[in-house]
């Protein structure tokens, strides 16, 4: 690749990001860059639509991420709602975790539709954004030698093209050409499962408002309704048991539904078939200098608990407004460290609870059956399954650093709150936060549900009076607080009804908590020392900080 070295002092301030790959993951990176004006260049070797998509649900915080490219009522209008998961054991329901039931969510259910549905979705926004996808567009070489990388592309017509992209997204799947050409190890913990599955009309007395995990003493089997009488199947196979000249038939289908399903279900029609291997596989580095890796490209998991795209869709969300905030000039490149460190912490995190999943469906001796049927009971029963198991599945339990950085049950606006300063309108139906009116800063609201929304671009600051009867001085304290912060900060007040879910997380005395673009928090900091939230935001900014 001679002639591709040559760069030059702030090499990537003033290029287009290049995204290869344009799956889910590919095209979130894309629309969260673009939305901040970011120039993005989104190249796909030709994988297409496919109507054989593997990834079928959005968990709850995914939902609530999503409505970051203003997406999220377009898919829920597209998807099927699920309240939950049972588990069952030979035909006894042992558990539920219940979507319906978290405390902090706006969109307390899972949503199944499938993948190439949500793509089109994405495609979409992508376009109204003013992007564009080249399709049969190859990464073939990557050299990451020097200060900002060099690619080489192949068109489908057969002409290369030689390029220096300021950053580089790698979401070309698990087969990553760019994780390859960075050199970068792909390993994993010992779990190597086949599975087969369909999308299948079929009819059945389960409930359609949930998804079924069926345990027998020959396998597992997965049942998710997606509306209209079709259901996605997926059950473990022996290995090579079945290729693409071979599909799983559906008589294959309906002989182990009535083996291992819960209730009476018959297969009528498969939309269509197939079956892969999982090798759980995580990258030992999600970034390399200005090259990065998400989704496939970066994780592969096992498919129990349907992790595997929503953990990828954190990925972009993550790295997205870390990145448009360095390219332009908000953060320092430092910030950059900690989509790899926080990702890869949460993927391995990830990868562990699959396992485990996986590794329960598949038990087969009659002790060990016992024992898991009688753990699953135990924990439904003492309510430990609805507090653990149902934020991990939806993943609104995802937290940064430890317990350092959780998520806060909030909403991100879907569009930049700048304009929303004191005394604007805010979004539509939405109601002023009380204390609008203060000088120099960005005064957030509540939306129309009553969900407190922060900015999506900038770190917001939350004035917080605390559960009980705010102090005699909380107005002068908190307009103190205001007046030291520097111009233009975002800054929501909750001197009124907040979702429980943020009162637990605030807890019960005053505070002022910096919550980052994301809607994890930063910090939460004594009232009584503006100063101290004035000095971490500038920390932030200049990423000294860990943020």
């Amino acid at each position: 690749m001679g002639g591709l070295t040559q760069h030059h002092p702030g090499a990537g301030t003033d290029r287009p990001v290049l995204v290869v790959g344009a799956g889910p993951v590919g095209l979130l990176v894309a629309c969260e860059l673009l939305q901040r004006d970011i120039p993005v260049r989104v190249v796909d070797a030709g994988r297409g639509h496919s109507a054989h998509s593997r990834a079928n649900v959005i968990w709850p915080r995914n939902l609530e991420l999503l409505d970051r490219i203003g997406v999220t009522d377009e898919l829920l209008a597209t998807g099927h709602r699920l309240a939950g998961t049972a588990f069952y054991s030979r035909g006894r329901r042992l558990a539920t975790a219940w979507m319906s039931k978290l405390p902090d969510s706006p969109y307390p259910f899972a949503l199944t539709i499938p993948q190439h549905d949500t793509e089109r979705v994405l495609r979409r926004r992508l376009a109204a954004l003013g992007g564009t996808l080249e399709e049969g567009v190859r990464l073939t070489a990557l050299d990451n030698a020097a200060d900002s990388p060099a690619v080489k592309l192949e068109h489908e017509d057969g002409r290369t093209e030689e390029l220096e992209p300021g950053w580089l997204v790698g979401a070309d799947g698990a087969h990553s050409t760019v994780r390859r050409e960075l050199g970068i190890a792909y390993d994993g913990p010992p779990v190597d499962v086949s599975f087969a599955i369909t999308d299948a009309r079929i009819s059945t007395s389960l409930p359609e408002d949930l998804s079924h995990y069926c345990y027998a003493p020959s396998g597992a089997i997965v049942l998710g309704p997606m509306g209209d009488g079709v259901h996605r199947i997926a059950l473990n196979v022996p290995h090579d048991a079945y290729d693409e000249r071979n599909p799983p038939p559906r008589e294959m289908f309906q002989q182990v539904v009535d083996d291992r399903a819960a209730g009476r279900t018959r297969v009528e029609e498969l939309l269509w078939s197939g079956s892969f291997r999982v090798r759980v596989r995580i990258a030992s580095a999600f970034r390399s200098g200005r090259c990065f890796l998400v989704g496939d490209a970066a994780h592969v998991i096992s498919p129990a608990g349907g992790q595997g795209m929503n953990t990828g869709m954190q990925d972009a969300f993550n790295l997205a407004w870390k990145l448009s905030g360095v390219l332009h000039g908000e953060f320092g490149e430092s910030i950059l460290d900690s989509y790899d460190s926080e990702r890869r912490a949460v993927s391995h995190e990830v990868a562990r609870s699959t396992e485990l999943l996986t590794k329960a469906g598949l038990v087969n001796t009659p002790a060990k059956v016992a024992l898991r049927d009688a753990a699953f009971i135990a924990a439904d029963r003492t309510g430990l399954f609805q507090r653990r198991l149902a934020p991990q599945l939806g993943q609104t339990a995802v937290s940064y650093d430890g317990d350092r950085h959780p998520r806060l049950p909030l909403k991100v606006a879907s569009g930049p709150w700048a304009a929303a300063t004191a005394g604007a309108a805010g979004a539509a139906g939405a109601a002023p936060a009380a204390g609008d009116g203060a000088p120099g800063v960005a005064a957030l609201r509540f939306d129309g549900g009553g969900w407190p929304a922060i900015d999506r671009d900038r770190h917001t600051v939350l004035l917080w009076p605390g559960t009980r009867t705010p102090p005699a001085d909380w107005r002068r304290t908190r307009d103190r607080v205001r007046r030291e912060l520097p111009d233009g900060t975002p800054v929501l007040d909750l001197t009124r009804a907040v979702p429980q879910g943020l009162a637990r997380a605030l807890g019960p005395r005053p505070a002022v908590a910096v919550v980052r673009p994301d809607g994890h928090l930063l910090a939460r900091l004594d009232p009584a020392r503006p100063q101290d939230t004035t000095r971490l935001l500038d920390r932030a900014a200049h990423l000294r900080s860990r943020s």
